[in-house]
């Protein structure tokens, strides 16, 4: 069962480059129903019947969550669920399509309802407290501040960011050239004060963060070593402490402040679109509630007859 999992992993990778981040979900999602079939006596893909699937995932709702107290009334979230289904469903379209199961099983399962998260952003002026420049300059500090002014300016997803390398800078010209989803790739400008951030980080403090091993990536540890997504991430959790902003970060919330700001000062949302790397542009409607219930917040507090 698992050489069919890793041929339906090495399908993702190699014919629809799909994104590591979307690998790695999707190989400890098939692995988790493995690890329940072991225990249920299943040994073959072919075995497995329609009920199975069923157990499976009724099994998954009604699990207690690993890091909570036992006690807990807790249980996974219909978000969770929905994306175990979607891998079931994946992996059979593939083994049909490649002969290797003779029916598709999982295509009788139903996705649950996915409630769309409104995504959250910062304010402006926790944009301006996170992008001040920290003294005294350090090659660290300058790798966090070029990173910042980067993340903030063109709206790179994370792994977009630690994976950026020195031949998509064009600096001179004010844009760079991003490796998205699914390897495609597309043109972002930057701004005046990234370009500003990324130069001075290169004569700087990048030159003292190179090792003789160090790869092109333009973003380095104090190793000279690529970053991990970790790694990436808890840097800029330090620097938002530093910051004095209160608030939980995550990952992808200084990419929704590039795409809500935008939308806020007037930009097309075919433009954020693009700018994005959004495949359609049902992705990116998500941000015109975001404008619409600031625009609601604006009216009620200003507004003589709210």
């Amino acid at each position: 069962m698992q050489n069919l999992v890793e041929d339906f992993l090495q399908h993702l990778r190699h014919e629809r480059g799909q994104a590591e981040h979307t690998q790695r979900t999707y190989a400890a999602l098939l692995n988790k129903f493995l690890g329940w079939a072991g225990k249920q006596g299943l040994a073959d893909w072919k075995s497995v019947e329609l009920r199975h699937l069923m157990s499976f995932l009724q099994h998954e709702r009604e699990r207690g969550l690993g890091n909570q107290p036992k006690e807990s009334a807790r249980r996974l979230s219909s978000e969770s669920v929905y994306l175990e289904i979607a891998a079931l469903r994946a992996f059979y379209r593939f083994a049909e399509n490649e002969k290797l199961l003779p029916v598709n099983l999982a295509e009788n399962l139903s996705l649950p309802r996915r409630w769309k998260r409104l995504p959250k952003s910062l304010t402006s002026a926790e944009i301006e407290k996170l992008l001040t420049a920290e003294t005294p300059e350090s090659p660290q500090n300058l790798c966090d501040q070029a990173m910042l002014e980067l993340a903030y300016g063109s709206g790179l997803r994370l792994a977009e960011l630690r994976g950026v390398r020195l031949e998509q800078l064009h600096l001179d010209a004010g844009f760079i050239n991003v490796i998205g989803k699914g390897n495609k790739e597309r043109v972002v400008p930057l701004g005046r004060k990234a370009v500003a951030a990324i130069q001075r980080y290169l004569e700087v403090g990048r030159p003292k963060l190179v090792k003789q091993r160090s790869p092109a990536n333009l973003f380095l540890t104090k190793r000279g070593t690529a970053f991990a997504s970790v790694t990436l991430w808890l840097r800029i959790k330090q620097r938002v402490r530093r910051a004095g902003i209160a608030r939980n970060v995550t990952p992808h919330m200084l990419r929704h402040s590039f795409a809500t700001h935008l939308l806020e000062n007037g930009a097309d949302l075919r433009v954020i679109q693009e700018l994005l790397g959004h495949a359609t542009i049902s992705t990116t409607e998500v941000y015109t509630h975001v404008a619409g219930s600031r625009l609601r917040d604006v009216h009620r507090k200003f507004h003589p007859r709210p």
